[in-house]
């Protein structure tokens, strides 16, 4: 597997940015080839997206979400791949947002394209526009407060099974 970390300081609080991160279906507005994320459950969505011209169609499962600090996933289908998303506060109302993305190349074009480090392009463009898309918005699209622990989500009351929809309710950070 491969690895690419990137970050970007965002001149929003922590949770807006993390409560924006939380809006999955949001994705498409500033992640370049991504067609749609859809919300399966509570803990499972669906995505669609162009990688290396070709259209790819895979899960994610949420296997980690506490609020302000960190999303994980393991994704499988055309796109295995696996990562986590860190906010930190950085005071005031900006926000550190660091990913972190273990991925397979698939095929020649992928492996070319890996090798000539397109994937870390397309994901500091990603959150380039990330931070553009929240800062001119100056505030979330929606948010979702539960946790999720070992893939079983929790809602900010304890319930299980509620997932990261648009309503308030094994790795290391990068560089460390």
């Amino acid at each position: 597997m491969e690895r690419v970390e990137k970050s970007i300081e965002v001149d929003v609080p922590v949770r807006v940015a993390y409560d924006q991160w939380t809006q999955f279906e949001e994705f498409p507005r500033f992640m370049e080839g991504v067609e749609s994320v859809t919300q399966m459950t509570g803990e499972t969505v669906h995505w669609v997206a162009d990688i290396a011209g070709k259209r790819k169609e895979w899960d994610a499962h949420i296997t980690e979400q506490q609020p302000d600090k960190v999303i994980a996933w393991m994704g499988f289908g055309d796109a295995d791949n696996m990562g986590r998303v860190f906010f930190e506060p950085l005071g005031g109302d900006r926000t550190k947002v660091s990913v972190a993305i273990d991925y397979d190349p698939d095929g020649v074009v992928e492996k070319l394209g890996d090798s000539l480090g397109v994937v870390g392009h397309r994901i500091e463009g990603d959150l380039g526009r990330f931070k553009g898309f929240i800062e001119s918005r100056g505030g979330e699209t929606g948010a979702w407060r539960g946790e999720i622990h070992d893939g079983v989500a929790e809602d900010s009351s304890g319930s299980t099974g509620l997932g990261a929809t648009g309503t308030d309710g094994p790795f290391t950070p990068p560089g460390a």
